[in-house]
């Protein structure tokens, strides 16, 4: 969602009033407030490790998200209001970009791109690493035309808003673990700080090369916030991976 809020604010910026933009960041600058609270940074998050993440959530993290959720829905339509119907705004993106369905398979594109063009097949359903695939409920928006217009009003329609009985109480006593007990992926990282086998032993378990299938190039599609993500492996006789290419 921040980087959807980006996108509406930059492409504002370039295109039309100055004001939309201040619109955009006002939101996006929420959103990056609450990323510097659980992960220390506003971006390049030093968060996401082998087996989980480096911290569990801090205090107050559902309040935070929460009154984010709350305010954006009148957000966006003040966004809706202020460009969508605005002659200008439907001047400078209406039949701009055309871009067909075969031309986006092509190229490769996902996400807004791709379903601009009226093509459904790239809804995040496709992809069973996420949790909006069964837990979330919401209508996967398509575009007509696949030009500039459509592909910010796919970004601005996509809000499947939140479900606050699936966030986990905070105040609950049976809390998940943030991070996998496998001492093969976690080894020692408590203790880093302390002794320095503990720390030559991560730094062996986390620079040695993953195992590959042998002899089977592996890829898997995951989610991220501009869409699908492709990461492909190549292996060798070893099985150690000869190639990786990750495909934006």
């Amino acid at each position: 969602m921040s980087s959807r809020l980006l996108f509406q604010a930059a492409t504002a910026w370039t295109s039309a009033p100055v004001s939309v933009m201040i619109y955009g960041w006002r939101d996006r600058e929420e959103m990056l407030r609450l990323f510097e609270k659980i992960t220390g940074l506003r971006m390049n998050h030093n968060y996401i490790r082998p087996g989980g993440v480096a911290a569990d959530l801090p205090d107050g993290w559902r309040d935070d998200l929460l009154r984010i959720f709350d305010a954006l829905p009148e957000h966006l339509e003040d966004l809706d209001t202020l460009l969508t119907g605005q002659p200008i705004w439907r001047e400078r993106l209406q039949g701009v970009g055309m871009i067909s369905t075969e031309e986006a398979l092509d190229l490769g594109a996902t996400g807004p791109i791709l379903r601009s063009t009226g093509y459904l097949g790239s809804s995040a359903g496709t992809c069973p690493t996420c949790a909006t695939t069964s837990q979330v409920d919401f209508d996967v928006v398509v575009g007509t035309f696949g030009d500039c217009f459509d592909r910010y009003a796919i970004r601005l329609q996509r809000d499947p808003g939140v479900d606050e009985d699936r966030l986990p109480d905070p105040r609950g006593s049976a809390k998940g673990d943030y991070k996998a007990q496998d001492r093969k992926v976690t080894r020692l990282r408590a203790r880093i700080d302390e002794s320095m086998e503990a720390l030559i032993t991560t730094s062996r378990s986390t620079a040695r090369k993953p195992r590959c299938p042998r002899a089977r190039s592996t890829a898997v599609a995951v989610e991220s916030p501009r869409r699908a993500r492709l990461l492909h492996s190549s292996p060798t006789a070893r099985r150690s991976p000869h190639r990786m290419h990750i495909r934006g």
